[in-house]
């Protein structure tokens, strides 16, 4: 996600990371980026420090204390050492000073990219759901699940996403190639499947509109 107020760098940095394969969100301020991040799961977070409604770095300090974890990457004009320790010490995980070439700050992305997927724990759980992503395994109260690819890789998706809607179109981008038709009902045929698989109680909701929500044992929306 990048959140920069000045319209002509967001769009900029945007279709940078967009051409080396991001998906990327965008906000202008503090307060339209507090609901997508809410909502939504990031891999890495740019930040313009001064926003109108805010100081980004004291926003992501508040998250943190919160036990956000999510790789920020601070942009400013700010560029004397307090300044950049002061990031540090607010949560940010790297610091970029304005003006700055678009290559640098996208291969900055990509390390924090890497970051936030080696921060993920290797056996994941949900209730009584548990997925071994380097085995490839599946337990559902400790009984081993058959999956196909598809069902285990819709399934990590939203695993490491819990209790987050979750769109069709994102788990078509994340878990089938290109070619891949986006009105196709590839998805709806894979959860059908994994919900019969899981069996009850029902874990995986239908988000009405949206796609799906991984939630453990309460009612869809």
């Amino acid at each position: 996600m990048v959140v920069e107020d000045n319209e002509d760098l967001r769009v900029a940095v945007t279709t940078e990371l967009a051409a080396h394969g991001f998906r990327v969100d965008e906000a202008g301020d503090l307060a339209t980026a507090d609901a997508v991040l809410t909502g939504a799961h990031h891999d890495c977070v740019v930040f313009d420090r001064m926003l109108p409604d805010g100081d980004a770095a004291t926003y992501v300090y508040e998250r943190r204390q919160r036990g956000w974890a999510v790789p920020v990457l601070f942009l400013t004009a700010r560029d004397t050492v307090a300044d950049r320790v002061a990031g540090f010490e607010h949560g940010g995980d790297d610091y970029l000073v304005k003006p700055f070439a678009v290559a640098e700050m996208t291969a900055r992305v990509l390390v924090l990219c890497r970051r936030s997927q080696d921060r993920r724990p290797p056996v994941l759980h949900h209730a009584d759901l548990e997925l071994d992503s380097a085995r490839r395994q599946v337990r559902r109260a400790g009984v081993l699940l058959t999956l196909s690819d598809k069902e285990f890789a819709v399934l990590e998706y939203l695993m490491v996403r819990p209790e987050q809607a979750v769109t069709r179109t994102e788990l078509i981008e994340h878990c089938w190639d290109t070619s891949t038709d986006p009105m196709s009902n590839v998805v709806d045929v894979v959860v059908r499947r994994l919900r019969a698989k899981l069996r009850e109680p029902e874990l995986i909701h239908t988000v009405r509109g949206v796609g799906y929500r991984l939630d453990g044992g309460r009612s869809g929306s």
